[in-house]
């Protein structure tokens, strides 16, 4: 869940670190710090709070002339959010440093039997915990290298790990092990960090480390050796085309609101090379499937927006694609012992390919015989690597933590694979409306936005003092529903509840009264008259609703709410694409009100690494 980067070349080190830990701030900023060399020493400063905590720490500090270094950005998982807990940790005897983003699973198993040896830790976490095992290893150990693979050895867990030790000036290790770790190779100087952004400004050619691999930068000079015996292995050199173009607020308040604005743009690519014209008309090529029998029941297994994403997508690949489907929260799927068939395809789907729990499911499918699909936004992430087929969703670096454009573009990619599926069918089944609503989707959404913006924000001023909101939906609207009340949760830290409309009368009804407002999804489908009705239970017991409606031949339905937001007209999944954002709005506009952190909502991370 933490950011970390190290850094050896013929830069002043620390500048560039807190530059790259900017960049990583997604990924956890609950504390940081930095170690670096200079004059021979190691020195290390953190901080409790945001990166400025430890900018002002560093004021003033002669680091100027070390030009290798480590920095590290936390999100809590052992030990509370203060400096003594904060990375990087020291070995007991004060000589090497390490960073670390994972859990290791026997560290109090290691720590009772360093502590009858003598030592003395400073910190609550796992981690230093790590660092000092390394430092006891190198007693015995005839070199650095070699004591860093014997402490990892021992290393139950997940791990991304970097050491830095004034033993070997200017050389920086570093080792994976079910956690995301990647090195960039520039000019004259080379780079590890959990992300692509930390370093993009510098070098876009990157080398994606394995699990059980560790890596040796020097300069301009790398090697990686396993970590079971040492032996050295041949990696290849990619090159990633984002810029830090991508990386910008562009004039945007938000990345997030950023991020929202960009989805039609999003939609363009993820559509790119994937619909072309023949003598039928339009027609959807997915060559990474070609390969892949149609299988007889798909799996969809994913977490947070990723799993309302596939939600979404369930009814379109049972009528359109014909595909049985099924979905699973990873972390159930992976531990309820699943049922899977040969004949049977398992798609994980994640924003980051690093999710630790559906990348646990991804292995858990394969072991049972499963082809695995790998639906994911980043080129050479683990899902990517592990999958048998891996579809990217094109939607470039999403900075802010609160997922928006991601879920637009992995909806758009299962809305293509529904029709692929259906071109496949024995007889095919086209479905060319459906097809020539996402062409003109990305102009559709590019002129809706502007207004939509301008709506959530009035409605935000009248319904930001809520405490607490239901969602509901029916349809594909009822994962749009969940994903509404995760972003208004997960932003303005207001409880809200998504649910299926038809299931209110269950349960639920009892909740409302003036002080409980709901959300509905009422868009023109097939089920409006089903959500019509259940708006006017809501009414009848004196609940507060915003009706979230479309346009038909020209005018707004007349449907009683204390607020109508009217879309335009579209065809019934291009409203889905139009919803989406109108709920993202919303909650960002609330939270904006209410001075919430909206891009770095507390206790969250970007990417759930750990379990």
């Amino acid at each position: 869940m933490c950011g970390i980067i190290g850094y050896s070349g013929h830069r002043p080190a620390v500048p560039l670190l807190i530059e790259g830990l900017h960049r990583l701030e997604y990924r956890g900023y609950d504390s940081s710090g930095v170690a670096f060399e200079q004059a021979g020493k190691l020195e290390v400063v953190k901080a409790a709070g945001k990166l400025a905590a430890l900018e002002a720490k560093l004021e003033g500090n002669p680091c100027l002339l070390a030009t290798a270094g480590i920095g590290h950005t936390r999100w809590a998982t052992h030990g509370l959010p203060v400096e003594r807990n904060a990375h990087p940790h020291l070995s007991q005897d004060g000589d090497m440093a390490i960073i670390h983003n994972g859990i290791i699973e026997n560290f109090q198993e290691i720590k009772e039997e360093l502590v009858e040896k003598g030592h003395v830790f400073l910190s609550e976490t796992d981690t230093e915990v790590l660092a000092h095992l390394i430092g006891e290893e190198r007693k015995a150990a005839p070199s650095l290298r070699e004591a860093f693979a014997a402490a990892l050895r021992r290393a139950h867990g997940a791990y991304a790990v970097v050491l830095l030790a004034p033993e070997e000036p200017g050389i920086i290790y570093a080792a994976r092990m079910a956690a995301p770790l990647l090195m960039g190779v520039g000019v004259g100087e080379c780079f590890v960090a959990s992300d692509i952004p930390a370093f993009l400004p510098y070098t876009r050619e990157v080398v994606f480390l394995e699990d059980g691999e560790i890596a040796r930068i020097e300069g301009a000079k790398w090697e990686v050796f396993s970590l079971k015996d040492l032996s050295p292995i041949a990696k290849s050199v990619s090159h990633i085309p984002w810029d830090m173009q991508a990386a910008a607020k562009d004039g945007y308040k938000h990345f997030m609101l950023k991020e929202i604005m960009e989805q039609p743009r999003v939609v363009t690519d993820c559509l790119s090379g994937r619909l072309h014209r023949d003598g039928e008309g339009l027609r959807v090529s997915l060559h990474e499937l070609d390969a892949l029998p149609v299988p007889s029941r798909l799996h969809i297994v994913a977490c947070g927006t990723s799993y309302n994403a596939g939600l979404w997508g369930q009814q379109l690949l049972e009528n359109v694609g014909g595909i049985p489907t099924v979905l699973d929260i990873a972390s159930e799927f992976r531990y309820r012992d699943p049922i899977l068939r040969q004949d049977e395809a398992v798609m994980v789907i994640s924003q980051s390919g690093e999710t630790a729990d559906t990348l646990a499911a991804l292995r858990l499918a394969k072991e049972k015989g499963c082809k695995v699909i790998g639906l994911c936004n980043v080129v050479g992430s683990s899902i990517a690597r592990e999958a048998d087929v891996v579809l990217y969703t094109q939607a470039g670096p999403e900075i802010s933590v609160a997922s928006t454009k991601a879920m637009c573009s992995q909806m758009t990619l299962v809305a293509l694979m529904a029709a692929y599926y259906g071109q496949r069918r024995v007889p095919a089944v086209k479905d060319s409306a459906l097809l020539h609503a996402l062409v003109g989707l990305p102009q559709l959404l590019a002129s809706a936005l502007p207004a939509m913006q301008e709506r959530a924000a009035a409605l935000a001023l009248r319904f930001a003092s809520a405490r607490s909101f239901f969602y509901l939906g029916r349809g594909q609207c009822h994962a749009l529903a969940l994903e509404g009340a995760l972003k208004l949760k997960e932003l303005s830290y207001i409880h809200a509840e998504g649910y299926a409309s038809g299931e209110m009368k269950h349960g639920p009804i009892a909740l409302i009264d003036p002080q409980f407002p709901t959300f509905a999804l009422a868009l023109d489908d097939a089920l409006y008259p089903k959500v019509k009705s259940n708006i006017q239970e809501v009414l009848a017991r004196q609940g507060r609703v915003i009706a979230l409606v479309q346009e038909r031949g020209g005018k707004a339905p007349e449907l009683a709410a204390e607020e109508l937001w009217v879309l335009p007209e579209a065809h019934p999944v291009a409203a889905s694409f139009l919803a989406l954002p109108a709920l993202q709005l919303f909650s960002y506009c609330v939270a904006d009100y209410l001075g919430k952190d909206v891009d770095q909502p507390r206790n969250l991370a970007k990417s759930v690494t750990v379990e």
